[in-house]
């Protein structure tokens, strides 16, 4: 090799490299958010310990207790210092811990509370309970009226009647219900949806979708304090985001705290509860590490609706410069423009394939490069570059070969009475797909794959055609090509084999469809190649081959001129 070309071949391996280290540092995922992304989403917002604060300076104790939990279970720094304090004033004023700043509500109840008392456990004693529904009886509220109308109906669903032996659970929850509307606690959409439900109840319809309203403010309540509840249910937006909600709460006391941090910092409790049915195996414990980036980072996990990422060897390497620039950079840039993060990744990819493709260009023996085709090597670094980049993505995406999780839909659940007893429970019903991301992905790639090397093969074909060399060299140069042409059919066999043994082992759930189709796409392929592309061009060849032999033997058997002689003139 000449050493210029030698020289050439280093730098393009160099510069695809440096480029492959630049798109791998930045940190933009379709099937994931990088903690990064998060810590850059989080910069200049509220913290969790800093919401906490406010909280216990505006007498919210019950608040302020559950955020401190929170942060002591994410091993968030001071947090244990900030939870012994509010801890310690929440057990010195019992009745700011449970009511918060809210005196109205107060003044309504003769009796003290226990701090360690729900709210629904404070409102189904018989005295509180008679004092709340008092109270909503003079309400101006037409939301509260219809909903105490609901009182009188017989032939409910899912709760015991008002008036029947059982009925101390229905008037609680109306009890509860009712004093979030009557102190404007909801927002006016869900309170219009509440308004709807108890008036079509009352006018002979349905009360099915009022009785699982009401049954999820009896589960919430059974959890938190009126200080808690009020704070948590603040921004649900509609019924159906309250109903998620409390069945989270149901599914998972012991991460009661981080769902609470959540729906509280973020702001967004329809984003919360939409991301934890999604991902009702991490969700939690993902949105609970979201939580030491404060309010915006757990609000792009909840908004992203993608799994939390990290990766301690990025952790590592970003810690030194320039690599730490490279990737704090990047995560900034995907915090404000996610699609350019990745198109900008990608095209690092792309081009990192591109330099290290036309590095084995200029390698190439001298003989090889006598049979060349000028442009042609573009065009094959450019579908070398292709592949390079979904070896890259299949291998640096995150979460991309791992089955989704079930999302499970409840209608209402098993809920624990008061009284002791049980209210009737739903079925649950969980949905599954039949064409799961995992299938699709990997058809997608099998399908790309046997696409890049059917490619590759019409490039050839094209560039064995205009080389500048007899037919008969030509069909040789294709019958040396055989085993390329046949690729599609070897890349198939093993995709298929590859995906019934990662099958067999469990790390993914594959389908025997995704299985084969690697090998089906590769016969299609190679089929068409060979009957619509070679063969036409073997005959051709085949037959330029014959007429040059035929005109090679013409000329071989023809005879050759005679030679006349010319006289010589006579001399005188």
């Amino acid at each position: 090799m000449r050493r210029g070309r030698l020289y050439i071949f280093l730098i393009c391996v160099v510069l695809g490299l440096t480029l492959l280290g630049c798109g791998l540092l930045v940190p933009a995922h379709w099937s994931a958010v990088d903690a990064g992304v998060l810590q850059a989403a989080g910069r200049n917002t509220t913290a969790l310990l800093a919401d906490g604060r406010r909280m216990e300076k505006e007498n919210k104790f019950g608040n302020a207790c559950l955020l401190a939990a929170a942060a002591e279970s994410e091993n968030i720094p001071d947090a244990a210092k900030f939870a012994s304090g509010v801890t310690n004033l929440a057990a010195q004023n019992p009745g700011v811990f449970f009511w918060g700043d809210d005196l109205a509500t107060v003044r309504i109840f003769s009796d003290g509370v226990n701090p360690s008392e729900s709210l629904t456990a404070f409102l189904i004693q018989r005295e509180n309970r008679e004092a709340a529904l008092a109270q909503l009886q003079g309400s101006r509220s037409a939301a509260v009226a219809e909903l105490l109308r609901t009182r009188l109906l017989n032939n409910t669903v899912l709760l015991p009647a008002s008036g029947s032996a059982s009925g101390q659970t229905f008037d609680t929850a109306v009890a509860i219900c009712g004093l979030l509307l009557e102190e404007n606690r909801l927002t006016e959409n869900l309170s219009g949806e509440i308004s709807e439900f108890a008036s079509q109840a009352n006018n002979g319809g349905n009360s099915a979708p009022l009785e699982r309203t009401l049954l999820d403010f009896l589960s919430l309540g059974q959890r938190f304090n009126w200080d808690q509840l009020t704070a948590f249910v603040a921004r649900a937006p509609d019924a159906g985001t309250l109903d998620r909600l409390a069945d989270e709460t149901r599914n998972d006391d012991e991460n009661l705290p981080v769902l609470f941090a959540a729906v509280v910092l973020s702001g967004h409790p329809a984003d919360v509860s939409e991301y934890v049915a999604r991902f009702p195996e991490t969700g939690l414990s993902d949105l609970g590490l979201s939580l030491r980036d404060g309010a915006g980072g757990v609000t792009r996990l909840a908004a992203g609706g993608e799994r939390y990422y990290h990766s301690n060897l990025e952790q590592r390497v970003t810690a030194y410069n320039p690599f730490g620039a490279i990737y704090s950079f990047g995560a900034g840039a995907t915090v404000r423009n996610l699609p350019l993060a990745m198109a900008v990744k990608w095209l690092l990819y792309l081009l990192a394939g591109f330099f290290l493709a036309l590095a084995l260009h200029f390698v190439v023996p001298p003989v090889e490069r006598a049979l060349q085709v000028r442009g042609f090597h573009i065009v094959r670094e450019f579908l070398f570059s292709v592949g390079f980049l979904l070896a890259v993505l299949l291998l640096s995406e995150p979460f991309l070969a791992q089955a989704g999780q079930k999302e499970q839909h409840f209608s209402f659940r098993l809920l624990p009475s008061p009284l002791g007893g049980s209210v009737p429970a739903g079925i649950a019903g969980i949905t599954q797909t039949i064409m799961n991301p995992t299938i699709i992905i990997t058809l997608l790639v099998f399908f790309v794959l046997q696409a890049l090397v059917y490619t590759s093969c019409l490039v050839k074909l094209a560039e064995i055609r205009r080389q500048n060399i007899p037919p008969r060299m030509k069909l040789k140069l294709l019958e040396n090509e055989d085993h390329l042409f046949d690729a599609g059919l070897y890349l198939g066999f093993v995709g298929t084999i590859v995906s019934l043994i990662v099958a067999s082992l469990g790390l993914v759930q594959f389908s025997l469809m995704a299985a084969y189709s690697s090998t089906s796409f590769g016969i299609v392929f190679v089929v068409i190649f060979k009957i619509f592309h070679l063969r036409p061009l073997r005959r051709h060849l085949l037959m330029e081959s014959e007429v040059q032999t035929m005109n090679e033997e013409k000329r071989a058997v023809a005879p050759a001129p005679r030679l006349v002689p010319t006289p010589t003139p006579a001399v005188s």
